[in-house]
């Protein structure tokens, strides 16, 4: 007796013929036509099969507004939704048309989270005078400007990354805040290190102590990269008390409660026989980098300054892409920032943004120096303050304040008179009041009404006669 022939689609036969895997594309090209009609977004493969398509009409756009962005937006977002569940992680952009949708949809791109490797308009120039009329350059690209976090991590406690999207820029604008940015990220932004370290029973700085493994030399290099975050002003003391045999870590360090230790685990050294390690550290928050002078005499007393990196972001890179064609033609900034883990990425590149704001301030009051110089020229000095004096009696009068734990951010100084200050070093209330009318005269943009106001905010907040 013959036997039936089994279906191809039958479960017998171990597959259903109505089920297809789906496919992985981890990568693809986006084509997007804009025209002022209609929007059409096309997403292949890098073999050129389409994948997944969409356009303003099949998207229920009828009329004349299928050529505005909202239903280019739209159009976009319909056909990058199949692709993204199929895996696709990095796209190549090509744009074609002069229509309206051309910004919209590829913004609808950017937010969908997939890589763009580039993007490139491949619209072809018309000839004959079937061009149409050049439209009038504006200023409402700049209402449009938005930064976006592109991307975003954490590799361990002291290596953070983060990659930042600047969009639209006419061109050329690209170039000049990438610039600027790179270099108020990497030196104008302020951080917190170990600058020295002291020890009595220590001879030199390359001798070795019995019972620790490591030299001095490599401890004071273990001290030089532990990462700290604080929100104190100048120098404060921390030290090192532990006893062996062990480990000897970040997490043995005793310091103020301002400052914070980035990573707890930091090796310093290792004890191999019972013996104890004190060992004094100075702290300092500063920004830049600055190299340790050693002199012979801070080894007699067993100082040894340390190399002081206190720039927060280890490494700072932009990149630049253009879209659009002669005139029209726009650009695209990428940010790249790499922290040491006591800033994150988004925190260094706002900090960087005030710095730069602060450091273009003086030019935004030219004009109004230029209208009160001859005004300050025939005008009579102050009398002197006796700044010593006036000392006296507020520490006489406020015996239980220390005058150094008073910081000029707590006076509600103007933001003028503020940075004036912050540029010479005056952080505190009694860095100020050791100084002269003749010392602060001397300070650059720093005018006699500001001495009157500076005054006037001191009687405000203590009982100076």
């Amino acid at each position: 007796m013959a036997k039936p022939i089994p279906r191809i689609g039958s479960r017998r036969n171990g597959r259903i013929g109505s089920r297809k895997s789906a496919r992985r594309i981890p990568k693809g090209v986006i084509h997007v036509q804009a025209s002022f009609n209609n929007t059409i977004v096309t997403v292949t493969d890098v073999r050129g099969r389409v994948v997944s398509w969409s356009s303003a009409g099949t998207c229920g756009f009828r009329g004349t507004r299928r050529g505005t962005p909202f239903a280019a937006q739209t159009a976009a977002g319909n056909a990058i939704r199949t692709v993204v569940d199929q895996g696709m992680q990095r796209a190549e952009v090509m744009i074609k048309g002069p229509g309206l949708g051309r910004d919209a949809a590829l913004r609808a791109i950017r937010r969908s989270g997939i890589l763009l490797s580039f993007v490139r308009d491949v619209t072809p120039m018309p000839h004959n005078g079937c061009r149409p009329p050049k439209k009038r350059q504006s200023n409402s690209i700049y209402s449009d400007t938005a930064v976006e976090v592109f991307e975003s991590r954490v590799d361990n406690k002291r290596l953070c990354y983060g990659r930042f999207i600047l969009s639209p820029l006419i061109k050329g604008q690209a170039d000049t805040i990438g610039i600027a940015m790179r270099r108020a990220l990497l030196g104008e932004i302020e951080g917190t290190c170990i600058t020295r370290a002291k020890s009595e029973k220590i001879p030199h700085e390359y001798s070795t102590i019995v019972g620790i493994q490591e030299s001095v030399h490599e401890i004071l290099m273990n001290l030089k990269e532990i990462g700290l975050r604080s929100n104190l002003y100048g120098t404060c003391g921390a030290f090192i008390c532990a006893r062996g045999p062990g480990y000897v870590t970040a997490q043995d360090i005793i310091s103020p409660p301002s400052v914070e230790i980035v990573d707890n685990t930091q090796h310093i050294a290792r004890l191999t026989e019972p013996i104890d390690l004190c060992i004094g550290l100075q702290i300092e928050r500063n920004r830049g980098y600055r190299y340790s002078i050693k002199r012979p005499n801070n080894f007699q007393d067993g100082s040894y300054p340390i190399d002081a990196v206190f720039m927060p972001v280890r490494n700072a890179n932009h990149s630049i892409h253009s879209y659009g064609n002669g005139n029209e033609r726009q650009e695209i900034l990428f940010l790249e920032i790499w922290t040491n883990g006591s800033l994150t990425p988004k925190e260094a590149l706002h900090e960087a943004s005030r710095n730069l704001i602060d450091l273009f301030i003086p030019f935004l009051h030219a004009e109004e120096e230029t209208l009160h110089l001859e005004y300050n020229r025939h005008k009579g000095t102050l009398p002197p303050l006796t700044f010593h004096d006036r000392l006296a009696k507020l520490r006489k009068n406020k015996k239980e304040i220390e005058l150094k734990y008073i910081f000029i951010d707590q006076l509600e100084l103007p933001p003028r008179i503020y940075n004036c200050l912050k540029r010479c070093n005056i952080h505190t209330l009694l860095d100020l009041l050791n100084k002269s009318q003749k010392d602060l005269m001397k300070i650059e943009d720093f005018r006699i009404e500001d001495v009157k106001q500076l005054l006037g905010i001191l009687e405000k907040h203590f009982t100076i006669d």
